[in-house]
């Protein structure tokens, strides 16, 4: 089964009375709280959920911009947005996914059926569909979540995990190569990191490309079905939807939640740049 669902599936879904709960994860780099956006159109009943808060916590600078949150947390989030069990979470954006591939990420380690919607909020637009500008308040939900947790690694991992798999950088070639860094104190990457940027596999539409041609993309760098593979970016967000990608493509892949954020607040940690992992 898919990862993604389509404008048009997630139509049917809607009017077949389906047990769908459609959430909104605006969040970009330079504009985190997507509520303004949200309240300018969005699809009919979807919930407007801020990553910063209900799917990431607050820590030290050594933790991360985006550390992640507590099962207990992301549940008691879930069910402000409505979420009962046995509901399927479509989650969308208008980033080509990569905020809703954190929410994706997250719930589905925590067993709920979930799925990011291809083309996001400008597919929805696209294909004639309405949008509404109310602020969706639902019905509280009683989904109960497994334990999150399981598909990150720790700052140590991701340290050691060149020698024995690929860890992937999926950030921006310049940020990789340490030319500029808009947010954290030290410019570069983790040594012996991978650059692999998650734009690669998605056209300009926010679709994803076919599997044969992101498997090729992930072979160039290393990475079959059977790699032990992790992604890692600035604060985890970008590296969920590598994530998503590999799962989609048939490649179990981990996430290190700290990223980059997390390994440049650590003093001790050693920094490489240039073009090559170092």
């Amino acid at each position: 089964m898919s990862n993604f669902v389509s404008v048009a599936e997630l139509n049917e879904l809607r009017t077949s009375g389906a047990p769908v709960r459609v959430i909104d994860v605006r969040w970009r780099l330079d504009r985190p709280d997507g509520r303004a956006d949200y309240l300018t159109g969005h699809i009919p009943d979807a919930v407007y959920v801020p990553l910063d808060t209900e799917l990431s916590s607050h820590g030290e600078p050594a933790d991360g911009r985006h550390p992640l949150p507590t099962t207990a947390q992301l549940q008691d989030a879930a069910r402000r947005w409505g979420v009962r069990d046995g509901d399927v979470v479509v989650a969308y954006d208008d980033a080509k996914g990569v905020a809703a591939a954190r929410a994706w990420w997250l719930l589905r380690q925590a067993g709920v059926d979930v799925r990011v919607l291809e083309g996001g909020i400008r597919g929805w637009r696209e294909a004639g569909h309405d949008v509404a500008t109310d602020d969706v308040t639902p019905e509280a939900g009683d989904v109960t979540l497994a334990e999150i947790g399981a598909d990150a690694i720790t700052i140590d991992e991701a340290a050691a995990l060149p020698a024995s798999g690929v860890l992937l950088d999926v950030r921006a070639g310049e940020r990789y190569r340490g030319e500029v860094e808009p947010l954290d104190p030290q410019a570069g990457h983790i040594p012996g990191a991978i650059n692999l940027p998650t734009v690669l596999h998605f056209d300009s539409a926010g679709r994803i490309l076919d599997h044969d041609t992101v498997r090729a993309t992930f072979a160039a760098v290393g990475v079959t079905q059977g790699t032990a593979v992790a992604a890692y970016c600035g604060s985890g967000i970008t590296a969920a939807h590598t994530a998503l990608v590999l799962d989609e493509v048939g490649i179990q892949g981990k996430v290190f939640p700290g990223s980059w954020s997390q390994w440049s607040n650590t003093p001790g940690r050693p920094v490489a740049v240039g073009e090559q992992p170092g």
